[in-house]
């Protein structure tokens, strides 16, 4: 039904991209419809009062920022959202969801792309290279989009869209992961590979950035309607698309793990690729994140959770950081809150647990747990569980809670977003009651929510540092395969050697007869393994990384965000510089 009448006027429609009124309530009716919610009174049209409690047309809907024109259309939105009462909770995430460039007339939070670029200009405004370079830099330099037909076991034929976008060539190859989902889009894609620009920047890694997706699952927010066959179909002919096009390649392109993605997917895209290009003897290094067995590196798994950790831990011990929290140094006994169950999630949780905090709560996308005992959930007995049932919610020695977001508002020391992006929005950043948040996933906090957290003193380590780890662990695998050996494989051994004939030297000399034990002696004497250096060299890049942002920080009097962000555009400007711009 048409509500708009006569007085349904384009000049006030925003100019962000106007929608009529019947687009405006087809897309409220699907947000509301996902949230498993019909507002009281349904969707009939709005009543007298009802307009009068609307706002006028040129003011600004709740949420959003002054200065937004409003239509009827608008305030007929606004009051379906009102008569829902879940304009704050449960209806921004499935907004959010919703493609970018409608979602933020609803919310008043910027989309993933226009976020990272407010991010990205308010760290421009204080950086030296001038507006032409940081044009350059801020712009994303190639966007490819394939469509292609997937053929079901069901005999059907199903279109397949994806993307591959390369942000920045100022450093080769270009990195970044490749998720599935049913959200993908062009706008996420360029975003992420922003992201990843910047992020290998700050760490100090030699690669531009990149980001591939693959749209699958139609209105299914967590897909898993497809076989083992049919994703190896969609990735191997994905794989394909990119070789033709030459967006794949060791010096070119290198893939890696995201959402929806893992190991057995870099296995399919390396032995496409290999078949596809028979003649590059450096062919394994053309993707990242493999398994063991095809050319993958030890600790690669646990690399981005164990990178967050890091971070956290340099963070919670600094004293004269964490004393303007009014909070103890160190990380044993602080209560930790994360969101995101997944690879990310579960190893900074490890680390954490192992270290002495205490994980109070976990949020999944089905509902989360919450701990009663006082002492922490124990991670053990939640991964057995999880293991056997597929999910956490349930666990017998927790409360769970169906509505995950409201875990993120319980009262913690350190919120750890390990999930998707956006999940902490201007609807729910006031009722957020941790004092610092650790973003492990990518956007994980929008610019509004931001604002609203920093006024009320909650500090954000962001995610362009906290989960670099993954792509520094990449950057190794990468080399490993050029080299075509593992690490350790030349000087364990001689290591051990040397630490042998020491060790006897001593005693010899100052034993007085006494021998170490074989224990004691065993482990003094352990050569380093390819995971002692992957470990060694991810904690040494993070550590560096966290030192260089925490003084610019304090230099420019900005926040960590604004620093990081600061660090990589000087870099990426002083790269063009040295380099030249070709031709």
């Amino acid at each position: 039904m048409y509500w708009g009448g006569q007085n349904d006027s384009d000049e006030h429609t925003p100019s962000n991209g106007p929608q009529s009124t019947p687009a405006r309530l087809d897309l409220t009716r699907k947000v509301l419809t996902s949230t498993g919610v019909t507002p009281p009174g349904g969707f009939e049209p709005p009543t007298t009062r009802e307009r009068e409690q609307c706002v006028a047309p040129g003011r600004a809907l709740p949420g959003q920022a002054s200065g937004f024109h409003s239509s009827l259309a608008d305030c007929v939105m606004e009051m379906l959202l009102r008569r829902s009462s879940i304009l704050s909770k449960r209806c921004i995430p499935a907004v959010l969801a919703l493609p970018r460039n409608l979602s933020s007339l609803v919310t008043g939070d910027a989309a993933f792309l226009e976020a990272v670029d407010i991010y990205y200009d308010k760290a421009a405004a204080l950086a030296s290279p001038t507006p032409d370079i940081l044009a350059q830099i801020k712009g994303c330099n190639n966007i490819l989009k394939v469509q292609f037909p997937l053929k079901c076991s069901d005999g059907t034929v199903e279109l397949i869209e994806a993307y591959r976008a390369q942000h920045s060539h100022h450093r080769m190859p270009v990195k970044g992961g490749i998720r599935m989902a049913p959200n993908v889009d062009a706008e996420e894609t360029m975003a992420l590979a922003a992201l990843m620009t910047f992020k290998c920047a700050l760490v100090d890694i030699p690669f531009g950035g990149a980001k591939g997706g693959i749209k699958i699952g139609g209105n299914d927010p967590y897909p898993a309607k497809y076989s083992t066959g049919e994703k190896e179909a969609i990735i191997r002919r994905y794989t394909s698309e990119l070789v033709k096009k030459n967006f794949i390649g060791p010096a070119i392109d290198v893939p890696a793990p995201d959402y929806g993605t893992g190991s057995q997917e870099m296995a399919w895209i390396k032995d496409t690729y290999e078949h596809l290009q028979s003649t590059d003897i450096n062919g394994t290094a053309c993707v990242t994140g493999k398994p063991l067995e095809e050319g993958g590196i030890h600790g690669r798994q646990e690399a981005t959770g164990l990178g967050v950790f890091f971070c956290l831990r340099e963070f919670l011990d600094d004293e004269g950081l964490i004393s303007k929290l009014q909070m103890k140094p160190g990380i044993e006994g602080k209560t930790i809150i994360v969101q995101g169950f997944g690879n990310v999630g579960q190893h900074t949780i490890d680390c954490i647990e192992d270290a002495g905090g205490r994980i109070i709560a976990i949020a999944e996308k089905d509902g989360g747990v919450v701990d009663e005992t006082g002492k922490g959930l124990n991670i053990k007995e939640v991964k057995d569980y999880f293991k056997r049932k597929g999910t956490i919610t349930g666990f017998p020695k927790g409360s769970t809670v169906e509505d995950s977001s409201k875990i993120l508002e319980l009262p913690c020391d350190v919120l750890i977003p390990a999930a998707l992006e956006s999940q902490i929005h201007s609807g729910n950043a006031s009722f957020i009651q941790a004092r610092i948040i650790a973003e492990a996933a990518n956007g994980p906090v929008t610019p509004a929510a931001e604002a609203i957290l920093e006024k009320r003193g909650v500090v954000i380590l962001p995610d362009l540092l906290l989960n670099a780890g993954g792509v520094t662990v990449s950057y190794f695998e990468w080399l490993k395969n050029l080299n075509h050996i593992h690490f350790g494989r030349m000087s364990r051994r001689m290591e051990e050697r040397g630490k042998r004939v020491f060790l006897e030297a001593l005693e010899l000399e100052f034993g007085n007869g006494n021998r170490l034990s074989d224990e004691l002696r065993r482990e003094l004497v352990k050569g380093n393994t390819e995971v002692d250096f992957v470990w060694s060299g991810l904690e040494e890049t993070m550590l560096v990384a966290w030192d260089k942002v925490k003084a610019v920080a304090a230099k420019k009097g900005c926040n960590f965000r604004t620093a990081a962000y600061l660090i990589a555009i000087e870099r990426i400007a002083t790269c063009y510089k040295v380099s030249g711009i070709f031709p």
